[in-house]
């Protein structure tokens, strides 16, 4: 018992991490995965990466509960960021739904039991079947794996409050709606001109109710757009998983003080 308890003090603290991130990080914190699931492969995955981590056991005191919230707030932190790269695609539905009038017609986002908008969650639901189609998981594994060469398990105190981390995650966060708005701007640019005809429309032609007749083809148009346009869509949400994947290294080397 004496010699097992030293190596469950280093399993542990590897469990708190990992799933910790799991809480946070896109894909595997969603509601269709059960928490016994999400709990099952935590342990396990702690339980292969303690075979590959080389640290001394721990004494169970004050300071052992310090690095269970530590390793905590690491793996939180990283599966936000992460997931806060994600979400621009989101904000780009919601900036196309803005302009098509479907603003007011939020559905339920399945996966996370949040309000989402009607083409955010469709554009959505297309970049996870991408992420899977890329293993963009495995790479995301691999991101919690290898933050142990940033953040040792040992190491104890952990600069949240520093300047550099905290403009990181600032511009992270900004970058996050140039994003958006970049992938949603050749439906919002179009339907812009689109308004701009109704307009003309409306003043030569007084009789035309455009208000009638203006939601059916901003709506047409949307579609046709987002048609032509959707492999540039893909391209653009493999551009966004290599950002999330470099961000959260970044991430990872500004909490670890490198």
């Amino acid at each position: 018992m004496e010699e097992i308890l030293p190596n469950l003090s280093i399993l542990l603290l590897i469990f708190v991490r990992v799933s910790s991130f799991f809480v946070t990080m896109p894909l595997f914190s969603y509601r269709s995965v059960p928490a016994q699931h999400r709990i099952a492969f935590s342990m396990v995955l702690s339980w292969l990466m303690y075979y590959t981590i080389d640290a001394q056991p721990f004494e169970i005191d004050g300071t052992y509960f310090m690095l269970i919230m530590k390793e905590a707030l690491i793996g939180l932190l990283i599966g936000f960021v992460a997931y806060m790269i994600i979400s621009a695609i989101q904000i780009a539905g919601g900036f196309i739904d803005f302009q098509m009038g479907f603003a007011i017609a939020n559905v339920v986002d399945p996966q996370t039991g949040a309000q989402s908008p009607l083409m955010g969650q469709y554009l959505y639901t297309f970049a996870l079947l991408l992420l899977l189609a890329v293993n963009g998981h495995h790479l995301i594994l691999d991101g919690i794996y290898y933050s142990y060469e940033f953040m040792p398990i040992g190491q104890l105190w952990v600069d949240f409050g520093n300047e550099n981390l905290i403009e990181f995650v600032i511009e992270t966060f900004n970058n996050v709606f140039i994003i958006a708005f970049q992938m949603s701007i050749p439906v919002v640019a179009t339907l812009f001109l689109v308004d701009i005809a109704l307009g003309i429309v409306a003043r030569t032609v007084p009789q035309f109710n455009i208000f009638v007749i203006g939601f059916p083809i901003k709506i047409a148009v949307s579609f046709i757009v987002l048609f032509i346009v959707m492999a540039v869509f893909m391209g653009v949400m493999q551009q966004l998983f290599e950002l999330m994947i470099i961000t959260m290294r970044d991430l990872m080397r500004l909490i670890g003080g490198s």
